[in-house]
């Protein structure tokens, strides 16, 4: 892996952390005591600094370790959680997105602008950009801690002659009173330490000499607390001491700057789900084999059941072996280990690839398919059907492969909707469920846009400033409602708001002043919203920052109805707003059903088609003057393909079938000449010279190589059902298309 690779690994895991500390800091408006969000915060600033590091980007560094700070005083108690706290928190939040983004780029020198909003929002925490410098220089980038921290784990009587330095490492020996009975001499092993490095400082401690008159003088009681300051590795200082390990007991500390070190290198380790935390740990360096071994032993004899028996790493810590930051650290990364194996990073454009073959595949099996069957090769049948069992089996996990939760395109709304709310001064929750409902990446990416615009509206248009909701009996915070669910082989995503409401009077006015509906033009309820989404059409008095131009709802319908979607709106002045937007799961690969109308071919998405019912049958009346149908008492519009599309060719049949399809809440029907069945498509997008095409979403190539229209139900239906309005418009009112 290149360098620009490792730089790109890198940006995403900075904007993950970046996303979980935008999560953590939303949370916290709620729960301002909740040590794990704060815990989140350090973790995302101390790894983001750690990673810029080793990459040498000193700019984030510069910025994020004096952030790293003030968090960890809001560990400690040192700082309280306050709303103004938390929105400058978000500022630094946003500056580190910018600043990795400028990493990324390849852009060593920072620019003044970012440089000046850095030093704002360091000098709302009164740290200037000096202190910065001194600060990042004297640490080395590594959280410090003070001398007595680690003397006092040796010791209840810490050194006193000297402040330690950051990198020296503390050693306990305690012998025992038969070393020297044993042949130790302990000044030789101080004096072999001379040879490895420096002995900064060393303790002798007396306590545990007995009284001269009952002192055994062959007897050793000496204690040492040794600062030893050298480049040997935890494994190699333990050597010194081999000979001594029946006779002393020994403590090896590691300095802080070996700590930090630690820690660091475990955040860049790459691991296997299974491996051991004792593994993780000796490998790295952290602890010996030796110790790993001990501490094993304690496990094993510990005198609890299995199920109580202590952790190896909670073993470690209390024999002073180790640090709690390093286990928790190794601990996370196991945990993070198993959630990888579980999935990996897989570039869009490779699978984007292998849709596209599988496309071909699937095209190649319904041509071999085709031939066999017009060859009467009967012994390739089964082999076919297994064939066609398989390319089945392959393009739905093709397809899954590109399939995405929605959650993590909802959950950016939060920050929205509390940025929103603040500027507006308003009082909003943002409720999301169905979070975890899956569809295509592609569809999830060109959604967001048209999402962040519907969130808007209802956040300015539809809830109302907290005093005018008191005055209309409703409660002072509005509330704004995200909801995904499966219908159909399709997605439906809600985005509800229970604000003032559209007038419907107020549409009509606006779009007949507009000109796009004559006064004497009869409109249904769902017809008058409907002019919502037409161009510049808005129903706010003033404009603002956020919406109220009529700029941006007809590129929402527009973008939607691109992804083969519609969306629906309705509305009741005083209750709120309800904006239903129905989407197809994918993009590439559906499965179809295909009809004959004339010569040609057409095929409908098969999750929309409900029943299929025989010309002349007694269960459907025809209206012969408009084109309703009357099905078993529900009345819904339909279409001759053979009509609309004009195919004045010779006819397959004379008799004729009626589809009935369903997309979101309503019902229409087909009539087509004759029914073909399930057929697996492979969705070709239109050229630009056949996008005038009315009532069609795409194209496939079948088996024989001929080629299929596929269509677009929710479209055709709107046409036919807005040319029978104008057919009927000065005899009696349109029958509006019904929800079922």
């Amino acid at each position: 892996m290149d360098i620009e690779e490792v730089k790109k690994v890198f940006g995403q895991e900075a904007d993950e952390l970046l996303v979980e500390m935008e999560d953590a800091l939303l949370a916290l408006e709620d729960s301002p005591a909740d040590s794990e969000l704060i815990n989140s915060l350090f973790r995302a600033m101390h790894t983001i600094k750690g990673a810029a590091g080793i990459f040498n980007f000193i700019h984030i560094v510069e910025f994020t370790h004096p952030i790293e700070t003030e968090v960890e005083k809001l560990r400690t108690g040192e700082l309280s959680v306050t709303p103004d706290l938390i929105a400058t928190l978000f500022k630094c939040r946003d500056h580190t997105v910018a600043l990795v983004e400028h990493a990324i780029n390849g852009e060593e020198d920072i620019t003044t602008e970012l440089k000046d909003q850095g030093d704002a929002i360091l000098l709302e925490f009164g740290i200037s950009a000096s202190d910065t410098d001194d600060d990042v220089a004297s640490s080395d980038i590594f959280p410090s801690a003070s001398s007595d921290d680690y003397t006092d784990r040796l010791t209840e009587s810490p050194y006193k002659s000297t402040e330690l330095e950051a990198d020296c490492w503390l050693i306990s020996l305690d012998f025992q009173e038969n070393a020297l009975r044993n042949g130790l001499d302990p000044l030789s092993f101080i004096r072999y330490l001379c040879r490895m490095g420096n002995i900064v400082d060393i303790l002798t401690l007396v306590d545990n000499i007995p009284a001269f008159e009952v002192g055994d003088f062959e007897g050793c009681y000496l204690k040492y607390r040794i600062a030893f300051k050298t480049d040997a590795t935890r494994e190699q200082i333990e050597e010194v001491f081999e000979f001594a390990q029946d006779d002393c007991t020994i403590i090896i500390i590691p300095s802080r700057a070996r700590v930090s070190q630690y820690l660091e290198t475990i955040e860049t380790l790459t691991l296997e789900d299974s491996e051991r935390l004792g593994k993780i740990l000796v490998n790295i360096g952290a602890i010996t084999r030796k110790e790993l071994t001990k501490a094993l032993g304690l496990q094993d004899n510990d005198v609890s059941t299995d199920t109580q028996k202590k952790r190896i790493g909670d073993i470690l810590v209390e024999q002073k072996i180790i640090d709690q930051p390093v286990v928790e650290q190794a601990q996370k990364k196991q945990q993070q280990a198993r959630e990888q194996t579980q999935s990996i990073r897989v570039d869009s454009d490779k699978l984007g690839q292998l849709i596209n073959l599988v496309g071909e595949l699937v095209t190649s099996s319904a041509a071999m398919k085709i031939i066999v069957d017009q060859h009467h090769i009967d012994a390739a049948t089964e082999v076919v059907a297994g064939v066609e069992h398989l390319v089945e089996e392959i393009r739905d996990i093709a397809l899954q492969l590109r399939m995405v939760q929605i959650g993590e395109t909802f959950s950016r709304f939060r920050r929205v909707t509390r940025d929103v709310s603040k500027e507006l001064g308003k009082k909003i929750e943002l409720v999301i469920s169905g979070g975890e409902a899956e569809l295509d990446k592609t569809v999830v990416e060109k959604i967001s846009d048209p999402l962040t615009h519907l969130v808007r509206n209802a956040l300015d248009h539809g809830i109302e400033l907290p005093e005018v909701r008191i005055a209309n009996g409703k409660p002072a915070q509005g509330k704004v409602e995200l909801n995904a669910y499966h219908d159909s082989g399709h997605i439906v995503i809600e985005v509800v708001d229970d604000g003032g409401g559209l007038d419907p009077d107020k549409i009509r006015a606006k779009a007949e002043r507009l000109g796009l509906v004559q006064p004497d033009q009869v409109l249904t309820r769902a017809e008058t919203f409907r002019l919502i989404f037409e161009a510049g059409l808005s129903t706010k008095a003033e404009a603002s920052n956020l919406s109220g131009r009529g700029v941006g709802m007809d590129v929402v319908r527009s973008n939607i109805e691109s992804l083969r979607g519609s969306i629906e709106l309705d509305s009741e002045l005083g209750v709120g707003t309800r904006i239903t937007i129905n989407l197809p799961l994918t993009l590439a690969i559906i499965d179809g059903f295909m009809v004959g109308a004339g010569k040609e071919r057409y095929v409908i998405p098969l999750s929309m088609v409900e029943e299929c019912i025989e010309m002349g049958s007694e269960e459907w009346t025809e209206n012969k003057n408009r084109n309703f149908i009357n099905l078993r008492d529900e009345v819904m519009p339909f279409v001759r393909l053979n009509e609309f599309f004009n195919n004045t060719g010779e006819r397959i049949t004379t008799r004729e079938s009626l589809v009935v399809v369903k997309f979101g809440r309503y019902k229409a029907g087909f009539v087509v000449d004759k029914l073909f069945g399930e057929q697996q498509t492979v969705i070709k997008p239109l050229g630009s010279i056949f996008q005038h095409l009315r009532g069609v979403s795409g194209a496939t190539i079948l088996g024989t190589g001929e080629i299929a229209l596929i269509l677009d139900v929710q479209g055709l239906v709107q046409i036919v059902s807005s040319q029978n309005k104008i057919s009927s418009r000065h005899s009696q009112p349109q029958q509006e298309l019904q929800p079922h």
